[in-house]
């Protein structure tokens, strides 16, 4: 008999007779009292009365009966937390029970009780636990830390539980390093600043030995870890991703898509001249196209994913046009998206395909379907010039059809195709206007009324077609208002003499019997401009127009690097950042690519000066050249007699690109300290509030040391002076010029980006003063090929001032000597990352020319990611 038996009880009295039975001595007519417990659970009855009794039956060999209990208890548990602590003994013996299984149901019912007067007592329990000889038990107790960290974070915190998941990522068993990334992951989402996955070459090793063994879902959680790391290089990058490839065959979609994720990311960073970047773009291919083969939901996230990976690669799917045409079976959402991916792959090679395709979807049944078919082809136009011709010629056949909803939408691309090529496909608008009648949707009404006043010297009875479309103004939507004035004051501009009456009657409509303010705005601004200066107007109204871009729907680039890190997630079907449905403080971090390039670690530098030091490689020349003249404060700068100089502020990022937000500054070294001074203005109307900053790898490390303290709201027309403390800690990788800095600036608007340039003697140690002997031996060991000469001009210091001028930017003068009436002043630098540079000063009196040199050591193996 099946267990359906349960749920057909219809006695009166049942609590009490449940309870009679669940006290019995008989074990199973106990168990089978636990079974009707859960069965009226299940249908939502109240049983929480029985509490103490199925408690008491905690106390059993029997697996069966265990589990079913513990079901009961994690239902009730937070209803009843007094008496949930009567089966903490419970759990604490069950965790050291013999059968693992047990073991791991304790811990795991543990994690699922969340009351917080008996979290305490759980942690002795579940510290065994993660320590268990047997790795199924281990395995359920990382995930139970993850549970326990979301009912008392600082418990998790204060018992170190943390620290042995962390050590859990090296255990020998796959599945229990899976659940031990997935559990750190999770806790880390819900951290974004903590540094939980401290990852690192090793731990990805093992973290990828793990992931040919485990379970598919404990492999995704392992993918979508590595998809958080940076590798330091394009060789490291290229291990992952010839290790990661091997899960593209995968059976379960899921898997495939976080291997995708993570290959799209470490592709930034390969060299697109490497034999293996190619191989790689072909091996990516296949498995995306066998997703397309699943079942109608899953082909549209697998297409909505597809969608951001030909974004940003196309050349992936350039060879598979076929797999995206349309089957006549398919549901209609999975025909648009693979509509639009059609398009996006469309080039001058498959186009006649293409093309043939969607004249067949234009003649389809489903009315959406064939007008995002008709947009699609004038799409094709647009994109592949070649194909224009072609694409005009099949928007007029399907015109020819008569169909209502075809014609209209076949007028609204063939305007932007006269936008894109103007004075090309014109002969055409005598065929248009022949349509005019049947046009009812405001989109095509407003591009017909655009293609008249636009052509209106070539088509003989414009007025009278415009003047049509007058009789109803009041009617019209807004839409099509504000194109029929402007194409009627076109048309007046073009044929002055004929249509003054239908000009001052549309200005009329417009000014006085519209409530419309931009309508009205816009006459005003015509009616002006006509009776004050005929000419500006013409200026304005018949100005040349720019050409419309190739494709304006595609994705903003920063949200799409954000998405390809997210795919496979629900912000790939979105195609919206997670922080954008995802409420609270999960989910809230911008994840970017890494940018393309060698990178390479800081050099590995000893404090003493046993061995020669490194120097300043000759790519350091332009910037150091470039800032010299003004450490003598020849560039109009805030450089005090005897402190570091300090460049004038500059606009960083103008209010135009940020909605309104303005940032200029300068940078500054004080006591040791380089310090970002930022001057934060709002020109825009709403309050500021929420600011954070982030840096982009650099040069040199270069990272926040500290919030960006912005501590009140920056209103309307207010500026605020923020100081930024940075460190040269950050990551490291060479930009161009060297001294570049990415900048990310949120606030509670958007975030904003811009990129500015710090002067390198910002980067000049204090402790930069080289012992005399080991200077000499350095610059004796140097060759003359590494020597590098430039002038500064009209600095009019003596040797001593420039001296005294350099050393408060950490400039020190070694030596000096006087040779034939020059002062030659040898001096060192040393940079926050260790990298030495000598140079030579020449200084003649009574000139006001002075002459660097520097010199660039042979010992170039500390630094190879500066060349």
């Amino acid at each position: 008999m099946t267990d359906s038996k349960y749920f057909t009880t219809t006695k009166k009295g049942e609590i009490f007779e449940l309870k009679a039975e669940l006290n019995s001595d008989k074990k199973e007519k106990k168990k089978e009292a636990v079974k009707k417990v859960i069965a009226s659970m299940t249908v939502g009855k109240d049983v929480s009365a029985l509490f103490p009794d199925v408690v008491n039956c905690m106390q059993t060999d029997n697996l069966e009966l265990k589990k079913l209990v513990y079901l009961y208890l994690m239902n009730y548990a937070k209803s009843q937390p007094d008496m949930a602590i009567m089966a903490v003994n419970t759990f604490v013996k069950d965790c050291e029970d013999p059968n693992p299984l047990i073991r791991a149901l304790a811990v795991r019912t543990m994690g699922c009780i969340r009351v917080d007067k008996i979290t305490e007592y759980l942690c002795e329990p579940l510290r065994k636990c993660l320590k268990d000889e047997d790795p199924y038990v281990r395995k359920t107790a990382a995930v139970c830390v993850a549970k326990l960290h979301d009912i008392n974070a600082q418990l998790v915190e204060d018992q170190g539980f943390l620290d042995t998941l962390k050590d859990l990522i090296s255990d020998s068993n796959p599945m229990v390093v899976a659940n031990a990334v997935a559990a750190l992951s999770e806790i880390a989402e819900s951290h974004p600043n903590s540094n939980l996955l401290d990852l690192n070459p090793q731990s990805i090793n093992k973290l990828l030995t793990a992931l040919n063994e485990c379970t598919e879902w404990g492999q995704i959680f392992i993918l979508d870890c590595l998809a958080n790391y940076t590798p330091r290089d394009d060789r490291e990058s290229q291990s992952i991703c010839e290790r990661v490839t091997p899960r593209l065959s995968h059976a379960n979609s899921a898997v495939v898509l976080s291997a995708v994720k993570v290959l799209m990311k470490f592709m930034e960073m390969l060299p697109k001249d490497l034999d293996y970047y190619g191989t790689l773009l072909k091996k990516l291919a296949p498995p995306l196209v066998t997703l397309l083969s699943a079942e109608p939901e899953l082909q549209y996230v697998a297409l909505r994913n597809i969608n951001l990976i030909v974004q940003k690669r196309p050349e992936i799917l350039k060879h598979e046009m076929k797999v995206f045409f349309v089957k006549y079976n398919d549901p209609i959402y999975v025909k648009l998206e693979k509509l639009d991916i059609m398009i996006r792959l469309a080039s001058q090679a498959n186009i006649a395909q293409v093309l043939a395709e969607l004249k067949e979807y234009a003649t389809e049944v489903d009315v959406d379907f064939v007008r995002k078919a008709v947009r699609a082809i004038g799409r094709c136009a647009i994109k592949v010039e070649q194909s224009a011709e072609r694409c005009v010629s099949t928007l007029l056949d399907l015109i020819q059809t008569k169909v209502n909803y075809v014609v209209q939408e076949a007028i609204v691309v063939i305007k932007d195709i006269f936008r894109k090529y103007p004075n090309k496909y014109e002969s055409v608008i005598a065929t248009l206007c022949e349509n005019l009648d049947s046009l009812d949707e405001p989109e095509a009404r407003a591009a017909m009324i655009w293609i008249v006043g636009e052509y209106a010297e070539r088509i003989d009875n414009a007025d009278e077609l415009l003047e049509s479309f007058l009789e109803g103004f009041h009617d019209e939507s807004t839409q099509v208002q504000l194109q029929l004035l402007t194409a009627i004051v076109k048309l007046f501009l073009k044929k002055p003499t004929e249509t003054q009456e239908l000009v001052q009657q549309v200005l009329s409509l417009a000014t006085q019997d519209s409530d419309n303010p931009d309508l009205r705005d816009r006459g005003y601004i015509y009616w002006r401009l006509l009776s004050t200066d005929p000419v500006a107007a013409k200026e304005v109204v018949l100005a040349e127009k720019p050409l419309i871009s190739e494709e304006t729907d595609l994705i903003e680039p920063t949200l799409l690097e954000e998405l390809i890190c997210h795919i496979g997630t629900l912000a790939s079907v979105y195609h919206k950042p997670p922080s954008a449905f995802v409420e609270g403080s999960r989910g809230v971090m911008h994840k970017r690519l890494p940018l393309g390039g060698d990178i390479g670690g800081s050099p590995a530098m000893g404090s003493g000066f046993g061995a020669a030091p490194a120097v300043m490689p000759a790519s350091l020349n332009a910037p150091v050249g470039g800032g010299l003249g003004d450490l003598f404060d020849l560039g109009g700068g805030v450089g005090m007699p005897m402190g570091a100089y300090i460049p004038p502020k500059t606009v960083w990022l103008p209010a135009m690109k940020a909605k309104g937000l303005e940032i200029s500054g300068t940078f500054a070294r004080r006591a040791g300290v380089i310090q970002m001074e930022l001057v934060l203005t709002n020109k825009a109307m709403s309050v500021m509030t929420d600011f954070a900053i982030q840096f982009n790898r650099n040069s040199f490390g270069l990272a926040p040391a500290g919030p960006l303290q912005v501590l009140t709201p920056l209103g309307p027309n207010q500026t605020i002076e923020v100081s930024l403390p940075l460190s040269t800690v950050g990551p490291v990788m060479k930009m161009d010029p060297l001294n570049n800095l990415q900048v990310a600036v949120k606030n509670n608007i958007d975030v904003f980006y811009f990129s500015c340039q710090y002067p390198i003697s910002m980067l000049f140690v204090e402790d930069g003063k080289m012992e005399r002997q080991v200077f000499l031996a350095t610059w004796k060991d140097i060759p003359n090929d590494n020597e590098s000469q430039f002038q500064i001009q009209d600095c009019h210091l003596n040797s001593d001032a420039a001296s005294n001028k350099l050393q408060g930017s950490n400039i020190f003068t070694i030596a000096k000597r006087t040779v034939e009436g020059q002062d030659m002043l040898y001096m060192s630098i040393k940079l926050s990352n260790g990298i030495w540079v000598l140079a030579e000063l020449k200084v003649q009196a009574g000139n006001p020319n002075y002459t660097v040199m520097l010199n660039k050591s042979k010992y170039i193996s500390y630094l190879r990611f500066f060349q």
